[in-house]
């Protein structure tokens, strides 16, 4: 079962899901939970952020289809419907108003980050809070805010902690990445990579510093459990 900070490609993530993931957000994909891929990289086409210390993501919805090249989505509004039907912006719109006014559960939503071309992290599950339009230049963009889940089994990196280990930074995953040359950093392999916290993050490891974050594959990342090395 894929866990928190695995690192995986595009083609593990598809296996994950089920389904060819074709577009950044996927409401109920193939009816089971939520998917959505964000990125923080430079030249990033949407302005997700983070905020909470890893705890909230602010996601931004999705651009209309270019289906023709005299189309010019980023100079145009995002589309709460599509071809006479809800799009993705309007799908996941509808079900945090359904949240906001106590007629359903929150949704969950399982985040994936794309850290560099063809390199995705598992970030976990999310609960689906909040949604609105603003103002982005001479246009209106939705935002998604996502909570992170406490405690679901699926989002539990190697019960490395009680709670979701909070989410790395991009730019630290970045700098490990490179430091670390994509190997384990006990056995140099480069199959079932997953970042890992040097000091636990329940013993007060930080996840903000890329000296406290290392490369470890499965076997090696079992190994270690919480331990202190």
């Amino acid at each position: 079962m894929i866990k928190v900070g695995d690192v995986i490609s595009y083609w593990d993530m598809c296996k994950e899901e089920g389904s060819m993931i074709q577009r950044g957000m996927n409401f109920r994909l193939r009816n089971k939970a939520s998917v959505v891929l964000m990125s923080l990289r430079r030249g990033a086409p949407y302005a997700d952020r983070v905020e909470e210390n890893g705890r909230v993501l602010i996601y931004e919805g999705h651009d209309m289809p270019r289906r023709d090249p005299s189309t010019r989505p980023k100079e145009m509004d995002q589309p709460m419907h599509d071809k006479g039907k809800l799009s993705q912006n309007g799908l996941f719109l509808e079900a945090a108003e359904k949240f906001k006014h106590g007629e359903a559960q929150a949704e969950l939503v399982k985040v994936y980050e794309k850290v560099r071309p063809g390199i995705w992290t598992y970030n976990g599950y999310f609960r689906l809070v909040d949604a609105w339009q603003e103002a982005a230049g001479t246009r209106k963009v939705f935002k998604f805010r996502l909570e992170v889940v406490e405690g679901l089994a699926e989002s539990r990196a190697n019960d490395e902690d009680d709670e979701h280990p909070r989410m790395i930074p991009t730019p630290v995953k970045v700098e490990v990445w490179k430091r670390d040359k994509g190997r384990c950093t006990k056995c140099g392999s480069q199959q079932d990579l997953h970042f890992d916290h040097v000091i636990p993050y329940s013993k007060g490891g930080s996840s903000l510093s890329a000296d406290n974050i290392q490369l470890l594959c499965s076997k090696c990342n079992i190994a270690k459990r919480d331990r202190i090395e």
